[in-house]
């Protein structure tokens, strides 16, 4: 894909702290109006990733380059700055100024006219739900409410990227919708995003493609149905029967998982504490029939088992090891 269709273009990027390497190499291509879904458990890397690209932190001298919205975000930073846009995980609002006034400040701080500003937040009230409560003071919104004020202040000077780390931590099931709504709109606008999320189920619906990053380094990249069928299309869970029941499939799941044509023994997903054991499985009958019979060839030791469509989260666990 050529370069002016990227909204986010990252090559080799690399950021260091002292003698601790956190991102090392890291490749992200973002095209105009698609959502790319970042994950990767705590410490890979994600906000990290955010902020060099949003020009919050500086990369490594010897790095890589990277393109946001055309522009390098190491010598065009302000030219960066002025077409993007960075929620964060925690609403930034002002409780002492109403909705109104708080997006009227913001245009005005982008270099509206104060009677573009004031057209600019009107429209994004309304847009938003929020034109019944314009004229009231912050403090008293939801936390669903000032998700989206915030987001709608990100929204005034109309940017061509926006990074969104985390923005549905600690919102309610419908708040958590109306915000994936927004997103979809925004996709549909022509504004490319880069999402962060520790909601696997969060990226599967909004993201066009994901991004896995592990140790610094982006484990796997594609769409989300790529991404589940590279672990398998299908997973078998079993429920054993007692921990001694666990004590003995455990390593002989590992055995088989080690066998020629079988799968990788990363693969395996192991829960000791209720005595679970997950595998993948072509989802066919007799697949699962015969991983029953080498696992469990007496029938007694698997009390219940099911089988069911990967999900990212079999994705997130097999690529880094660690719970999402």
């Amino acid at each position: 894909m050529a370069t002016n269709d990227l909204g986010i273009h990252a090559t080799a990027l690399t950021k260091s702290y002292g003698d601790l390497r956190v991102l090392d190499g890291v490749d992200l291509a973002v095209p105009r109006g698609s959502v790319l879904a970042l994950l990767g458990p705590n410490g890979a890397g994600k906000t990290t990733t955010v902020r060099l690209l949003a020009t919050l932190t500086a990369p490594d001298p010897d790095s890589g380059t990277a393109l946001v919205a055309g522009y390098d975000i190491t010598a065009d930073r302000a030219r960066v700055r002025q077409r993007i846009s960075l929620t964060g995980q925690f609403a930034a609002v002002d409780d002492l100024q109403t909705g109104s006034e708080m997006l009227r400040t913001t245009g005005r701080l982008c270099g509206l006219s104060a009677r573009a500003a004031r057209s600019r937040a009107d429209e994004l009230l309304a847009r938003f739900g929020l034109a019944e409560a314009a004229g009231r003071t912050a403090k008293s919104y939801s936390g669903g409410m000032r998700r989206r004020l915030d987001l709608a202040a990100s929204l005034v000077a109309r940017p061509e990227v926006i990074f969104l780390d985390e923005p549905t931590a600690g919102l309610d099931p419908r708040s958590r919708q109306e915000l994936w709504d927004l997103v979809r709109e925004l996709r549909a606008d022509g504004t490319s995003v880069l999402l962060t999320t520790q909601y696997l189920e969060e990226a599967d619906r909004l993201a066009d493609r994901v991004a896995v990053l592990a140790g610094g380094r982006i484990a796997a990249e594609g769409t989300p149905a790529e991404l589940k069928s590279r672990v398998a299309g299908h997973r078998l869970d079993l429920t054993l029967a007692s921990r001694a029941a666990y004590d003995a499939l455990a390593p002989r799941a590992a055995r088989l998982a080690a066998g020629e044509g079988a799968p990788a023994p990363e693969d395996l997903t192991l829960a000791p504490e209720e005595l679970g054991l997950s595998l993948p499985t072509d989802g066919s009958a007799a697949h699962v029939r015969s991983l029953l019979d080498a696992l469990d060839p007496d029938h007694t030791a698997v009390d219940r088992f099911s089988v069911r469509g990967a999900t990212l989260d079999d994705v997130f666990l097999t690529l880094t090891g660690a719970a999402p």
